[in-house]
Parts: structure tokens; C-alpha cells; sequence
């Protein structure tokens, strides 16, 4: 059995969390770099470059991308045969969180009370979701998710009878209720199947999926081809002003669900979509 010990996972996740606020990820970069070329409108195409040349100083000044630096947002696959020493797992992963973003100077933005509202002055703590895999790794994937986008998704529990029409039908009504406040071009993250909850982490993880990729299965990866389409044709465009590119991608992930219903999430996020995967 392989051993790690949580010094190396605490200094991994500071990294990250560092990481993922200033580099754009590269599926990101490289889909907006494709969709500023193929925007014709003029203020369009204005407004996507200026956002590939805000991306362009914060990879050099090292500074955030987004002044909105999120909440921390983990998917962490637990090999079977890894054993952990040192702190709490939890424990571990918060403080490598607390690291990041107060020796990386990036905006702490989470209150300990959803009333009361007292900031927690290190950005912790984390939201994490953990999988029991097979292997002696850990794999770790972080999304600092902002809220203008996050503020915007939408969960749906639809009938069976609503069919793949009912889950365009929804997914379309929650980009158009967005509109500009999810701060467009976007990526839309969709969880079908499962139940009420799993959709929405469904949702959450499909952001972290490669933008351009597909499904799997040939008739959902239709249906991504068909919603980022649609969504286009909706003309909300880079920052709602009008355009061509409302969305850089749709990536939908699927479950198993119960005969008696559909669930179905969809989550939105900024241009930005930051995500970053290690391995230790």
C-alpha cells in the first residue's frame, strides 16, 4: 500500500488554488482564442478581445483573472489502496485552501453563516466531494466557482414524459433567464438522471470536463451539439451585449434515475470556467 503524507497535499492544493485563479486553463483559452475569430459582430468581437487580453496580463502580472477568486470547489478521487497520513483529509485539503488564498492575495469571498454573514477571512471552507476509486492516487481537480454564474443555475425536476424536448426546452430557459448576469460567453454544465441532489454535482463536474469534448454516448453528445447550437442562436453574445458566442460549450453528464422522474440541473459559469487537475 502507497503512502502520502498531507504536508505534500496541503502544499499541492495552496498551489492550485493559486493556479487556477491566474492561468486560464487551456481547453478555455483555446475555445475563446476559436470564438473570437469567429465572432462578426464588431462589439462582439471587441468584447472577446478584450477578455482574451485580460486573460493575456493576469498570465503575466500573475494576478487573478476574475476579481471574483470563488469558492473553492474540489472532486477528489481516493484510490482504494492509497493510505494518508498526517492531518484529517478534509482537514488537509482546507488548509492547503487557506494557504492558497491568503498568501496568494486572492479575495476571500465566504461567510461561516448564510444569515449571519461573518466572513471567514481565508476563503475556507471548502466544498469537496470525494470518490472511492480503484489505484494507489489521488487525484484532485479544483473549480473556484464565482457566484454571478453560480447565482444563475437552476435545478429541474421534469417528467418522463418531457422527453429530450423537455430537457432542451429547460436548459434554453435557464441561459435565457441568465442572460448577461452569468457573465456570457459561457460554459453550461448539465446533470441528467440521478436524483435531485447528484444532478446538481453532476452539473457542477461537467464544467471540468474539456471544452470541445463530448459525451460518451452518442445520443447525449448530439444533444451538446444541438443545445450549444441553440444557445448561440439566442443572441444574448459576449457580455449580453449581442453576438454570436453566448456559450463556448454544453457538456452534459448522465445517471441512472428512478422510473418516476427526470432530474436535471443546469450550472452555469463565466468565460473563465476555471478548473486544474494534479495527481499526487
Amino acid at each position: 500500500m502507497r503512502t502520502i503524507h498531507t504536508d505534500i497535499i496541503i502544499d499541492t492544493i495552496k498551489d492550485m488554488c493559486i493556479s487556477a485563479n491566474i492561468f486560464l486553463a487551456a481547453d478555455m483559452e483555446g475555445r475563446l482564442r476559436q470564438a473570437a475569430k469567429e465572432e462578426d459582430g464588431k462589439l462582439g468581437k471587441q468584447i472577446m478581445n478584450q477578455l482574451i487580453e485580460n486573460m493575456e496580463i493576469a498570465a503575466k502580472e500573475e494576478i487573478p483573472i476574475c476579481q471574483d477568486t470563488g469558492m473553492a470547489v474540489f472532486f477528489v478521487s481516493v484510490g482504494q489502496d492509497l493510505h494518508i497520513e498526517g492531518k484529517n483529509l478534509t482537514d488537509a485539503i482546507n488548509e492547503g485552501v487557506r494557504r492558497g488564498y491568503t498568501e496568494g492575495y486572492l479575495r476571500k469571498s465566504v461567510v461561516k453563516d448564510p444569515l449571519i454573514r461573518d466572513n471567514t477571512g481565508d476563503n475556507t471552507p471548502a466544498i469537496i466531494h470525494y470518490d472511492i476509486v480503484p489505484g494507489d492516487k489521488l487525484e484532485i481537480t479544483i473549480a473556484p466557482k464565482g457566484f454571478g454564474s453560480e447565482n444563475m443555475s437552476k435545478v429541474y425536476m421534469l417528467k418522463p414524459a418531457d422527453g429530450e424536448e423537455g430537457v432542451k426546452a429547460a436548459v434554453l430557459e435557464a441561459v435565457k433567464d441568465a442572460g448577461p448576469n452569468a457573465c456570457p460567453p459561457m460554459v453550461v454544465g448539465v446533470g441528467l438522471g440521478g436524483d435531485f441532489e447528484l444532478a446538481a454535482k453532476m452539473a457542477k463536474k461537467a464544467l471540468t470536463r474539456e471544452a470541445g469534448s463530448h459525451s460518451p454516448y452518442e445520443h447525449i453528445a448530439r444533444i451538446e451539439k444541438e443545445l450549444l447550437e441553440a444557445v448561440n442562436k439566442t443572441g444574448i453574445g459576449p457580455g449580453g451585449l449581442g453576438g454570436k458566442t453566448t456559450a463556448l460549450a454544453v457538456n452534459i453528464e448522465t445517471f441512472a434515475t428512478h422510473i418516476a422522474g427526470m432530474p436535471l440541473a443546469v450550472n452555469m459559469c463565466c468565460h473563465v470556467n476555471r478548473h486544474l487537475t494534479r495527481i499526487i
